[in-house]
């Protein structure tokens, strides 16, 4: 039968580009889903399958042979091999492995695709092998796996695909648990529009470097949001905190990231009845969210969609990395 294991996608809901310089940002996770299931083989091959994606092949003897997607599954499927040799550390010893993929998550979205991947595989591929894993084990191993796809992460998409829930996330002192009792429905909307994340934080950075008068006080701006934000949150107050991701994406636009399909959606949602609306992530296309009322959740999906998005309802989880009954 195998070893089936998932882990959540995530939001940026406050915070991103200036956490880039210092600011506090939260992160939600959502009831989308990773889903990994692992069986072993009879032979040392690992052989990976994405449906979502459409790309297969198998590493042996650490060389990459690709059966679907050539080029692109070896840089896609990569990570996972990561997270694999990490776990055949841990438990020191290895196995053939059939690992089958397949997600409920936007891919190249800006919603932690990759982290909830590499979260649920080494679960699976751990409790395959009989060995236990702590969530920090779960959480190093997703940020190897990480550093695989993004170079230097910051670490907070592991977090989230690890623990779920709600972080406040800062450079200096990492991740922390935000205490986040309220319920917090979202509808996402992707605009499909892939872009750079490293040549919108660049765009950014040239901006602050010609007007440091005028950005540096943008992005301090951003942190008081996210203060606000966090009593809000403690106060459960949806309509203050719709009110604040309102905020959070005129300063956004502020400095640049915005894209003329998430004003489009942003505008839509806001008019369906969303109580606030904004990018999530680097900008650029991707994704917005908006914060709505359950009443309205419909309602603005469909403004979204009519405006050319893909909506997705989603709603904060507390579930992170786990293995499925």
């Amino acid at each position: 039968m195998g070893v089936v294991a998932s882990a959540p996608a995530k939001v940026i809901l406050f915070g991103e580009h200036f956490v880039v310089y210092g600011e506090p940002a939260i992160v939600l996770a959502i009831d989308k889903r990773a889903y990994v299931k692992v069986e072993t083989r009879n032979d040392k091959r690992i052989y990976a399958r994405s449906a979502n994606l459409n790309i297969a092949g198998y590493f042996e003897e650490g060389v990459f042979h690709p059966e679907k997607g050539g080029e692109n599954a070896r840089y896609k499927l990569e990570p996972v091999k990561t997270v694999v040799d990490k776990v055949f550390e841990l438990a020191g010893r290895n196995a053939g492995l059939n690992i089958e993929i397949r997600s409920t998550v936007p891919v190249a979205a800006g919603l932690g695709s990759s982290a909830a991947v590499a979260a649920a595989t080494a679960l699976a591929v751990a409790k395959t092998l009989d060995i236990e894993l702590a969530k920090e084990e779960v959480f190093r191993i997703t940020y190897e796996a990480e550093r695989v796809v993004h170079g230097t992460p910051s670490g907070v998409d592991p977090a989230i695909a690890t623990f779920g829930g709600a972080l406040l996330f800062q450079m200096d002192t990492g991740v922390k648990p935000l205490e986040a009792e309220m319920d917090i429905p979202l509808v996402i909307g992707d605009t499909q529009i892939q872009r750079s994340t490293r040549d919108l934080v660049a765009k950014v950075r040239r901006l602050r470097e010609k007007f440091p008068a005028v950005i540096e006080p943008i992005m301090r701006s951003g942190r008081k949001i996210v203060l606000h934000a966090i009593e809000a949150i403690k106060q459960q107050d949806l309509e203050t905190l719709g009110e604040l991701v309102d905020i959070n994406h005129g300063l956004l636009c502020a400095v640049g990231v915005s894209h003329e399909a998430l004003e489009r959606l942003i505008s839509e949602a806001r008019k369906a009845g969303a109580l606030g609306a904004k990018l999530t992530g680097a900008g650029g296309g991707g994704c917005m969210i908006a914060l709505t009322e359950h009443d309205k959740l419909d309602a603005v999906a469909e403004a979204i969609q009519r405006a050319g998005g893909i909506p997705y309802v989603a709603r904060k989880t507390d579930v992170g990395a786990r293995i499925e009954p």
